[in-house]
């Protein structure tokens, strides 16, 4: 027999999906499979490496350790919806480009989302505040320096952006 499905709707970077999933389908199962967002990774499926790393009413959380049925209701933002209406990049995608923050990218969408939120709560932060903000995800090649020169970076990128946006 096999598992019932459940219609569940999801405000995934500012659209809305209807999406039918059994009880139990993970998130982050549900945006990529269902949702074809692949831009969220799935590595340990423990909540261990934070790759799977959304946000979920702004703040981070590992897809893998909630269920997509219990994310309806809320605003979900993957990697996809970091990038501007416009498809330019968010000052941070930018910044992981020039400081090299990323290699092989597989852990990079879960490092935007928690840095992302970081950056909105402490949009002047130190290296060492910044080191301890993404201590919970993983990389296995970049040695993070360029991972967090990357984060205080786009802290600048977007503190030269608020100050042009201030000036008439």
């Amino acid at each position: 027999m096999s598992e019932p499905l459940i219609d569940v709707r999801l405000a995934v970077n500012g659209t809305v999906h209807t999406a039918r999933v059994p009880a139990r389908r993970l998130l982050s199962d549900c945006l990529r499979h269902d949702l074809r967002l692949t831009g969220t990774h799935v590595g340990c499926e423990q909540g261990h490496c934070g790759t799977c790393t959304v946000q979920i009413d702004g703040k981070p959380m590992r897809s893998c350790l909630m269920f997509a049925v219990s994310a309806e209701g809320h605003a979900i933002t993957t990697v996809e919806g970091l990038a501007h209406p416009d498809g330019t990049l968010h000052a941070l995608q930018r910044a992981f480009q020039e400081c090299h923050g990323l290699q092989c990218g597989f852990c990079t969408p879960g490092f935007l989302a928690v840095a992302e939120a970081f950056l909105r709560k402490n949009p002047n932060p130190t290296e060492q505040e910044t080191t301890q903000a993404i201590a919970g995800n993983l990389c296995r090649c970049t040695g993070y320096r360029n991972i967090v020169k990357a984060v205080l970076r786009a802290a600048q990128h977007l503190r030269d952006e608020s100050a042009q946006e201030a000036t008439p």
